[in-house]
């Protein structure tokens, strides 16, 4: 928005109401703590109000300690369980995530068996609240997970400079940050890259961002403090300095190879783009000729080997808003004349689409991976009005998975499928491919 002229701007702005205090926060209850919810926590009442409670499990006697207050309810972090252990709590595996620490990790006290059966029952109950749909799910783990014990699978972790100048992660819920030496979700080649550029033993301007970058495949990591490149110890400023990194993504015998900016969007577990390519192109079936919608593009991790499945008689009409991604998505797509590239919000170019312009038209299946607030019901009435005979619906969060299968429903679409996986190991964070038919 542009600033307005001198002469309207007040000369003295009036002061900003100061949020209540919470005189809750910091006192101790005694809960026993009920059942898992979206989110991360679990639920315990006490005198008739409901108690968010991170750091716990169901069925355990803890001794909490309220973090935030209100007159409906509280949230609080067990410190201390006193009784009934569960037998899926185990030593934390990274305990800076625990009680009033760094947010990102609040499953790391419970068993990777534990955690995948805690997301299944969020999906299923979401599923059955939103959408009215009786589901038994199972959570997949991504190959390897086990082995690595649920840690070093992120390729990209951001970091934020304390007030010291410190590299650390801000506290749940909160600005504060709390100074870290090591990130345990990163890979061995973030790691590598933390140790060249001294990320965690040099001071940073306080409140400096840290995004450090490395592909699953190996190829040249990257580091941007505050969105600029940063190399060997200071900021590289020419103007032809690498700010995209290369990324590859093996689908049974193929390899699809990407360019994608450092700091634009890419799945950050180091099996993600791969366990989700997979499950997509078993969603779709068989697509030769069709034509095929991929909404939420991206740099086209599911463009090009939609591409390859509908062949050179078919069409992938791909649509992404960001126009970073699409100029990557043009240049990773380059040799397939298949695929048709729309820059624009996804709701604006269907509606334009919709309105016999220059949008995008008629769709035999449509694959969509909204970002984690969902398509909404705009969205959603417009896929549904280009009567596709299947809906490939990747998501990030289950409650807006499930009203989004709820507008489809309302369409006469039925959800046929759904596969659930553990990306984001130690954190309640869980993605799901469902599939729709009418």
């Amino acid at each position: 928005m542009p600033r307005p002229p001198r002469s309207s701007v007040p000369r003295r702005s009036a002061p900003r109401p100061r949020p209540a205090a919470d005189y809750d926060a910091g006192r101790e209850l005694e809960l026993v703590v009920g059942p898992v919810a979206h989110g991360g926590h679990a639920v315990a009442r006490l005198d008739g109000r409901v108690v968010f409670v991170r750091h716990a499990l169901p069925g355990e006697r803890v001794r909490a300690v309220v973090t935030e207050g209100g007159p409906k309810f509280w949230r609080a972090d067990a410190v201390e369980v006193l009784d009934d252990a569960s037998p899926d709590r185990v030593p934390s595996a990274w305990p800076e995530a625990g009680p009033d620490g760094v947010g990102g990790g609040e499953l790391a006290h419970v068993s990777l068996a534990g955690q995948r059966r805690w997301k299944a029952d969020v999906v299923a109950e979401q599923l059955q609240r939103l959408a009215k749909i009786e589901r038994d799910v199972v959570v997949e783990a991504a190959p390897g997970e086990d082995e690595r014990g649920g840690l070093a699978y992120r390729t990209r972790v951001e970091l934020v400079a304390d007030a010291e100048g410190r590299a650390g992660m801000r506290k749940f819920r909160s600005h504060d940050v709390v100074p870290l030496d090591a990130m345990p979700l990163g890979t061995e080649a973030v790691a590598a890259l933390a140790d060249a550029e001294g990320v965690f033993s040099r001071r940073w301007q306080p409140g400096a961002r840290l995004e450090l970058v490395a592909p699953a495949d190996g190829s040249e990591p990257v580091l941007l403090v505050d969105g600029e490149l940063w190399r060997n110890g200071r900021a590289d400023r020419r103007p032809n300095a690498r700010r995209a990194v290369a990324e590859a993504v093996t689908v049974g015998d193929t390899t699809y190879r990407y360019r994608v900016a450092a700091d634009g969007f890419w799945q950050v577990h180091r099996e993600a783009p791969g366990v989700l390519t997979g499950a997509v192109l078993d969603a779709v079936g068989d697509v030769s000729g069709a034509r095929v919608l991929d909404l939420y593009s991206g740099a086209g991790l599911f463009t090009l080997p939609l591409a390859d499945a509908v062949g050179e008689q078919g069409r992938v009409v791909a649509v992404e808003g960001d126009a970073r991604a699409v100029k990557d998505a043009r240049r990773n797509a380059h040799d397939r004349p298949q695929v048709e590239l729309h820059l624009g919000a996804v709701d604006r170019v269907l509606a334009e689409g919709d309105a016999g312009g220059a949008g995008v038209g008629a769709a035999d299946v449509v694959v969509l991976d909204p970002p984690r607030a969902g398509a909404g019901r705009t969205v959603v009435d417009a896929i549904a009005g280009r009567e596709p005979s299947r809906v490939v619906y990747v998501a990030c969060d289950p409650a807006a998975l499930a009203r989004d299968v709820a507008y489809l429903g309302d369409h006469g679409y039925a959800l046929r499928s759904l596969r659930a996986f553990d990306l984001f190991p130690h954190t309640h964070h869980v993605e799901a491919v469902a599939v729709l038919e009418k």
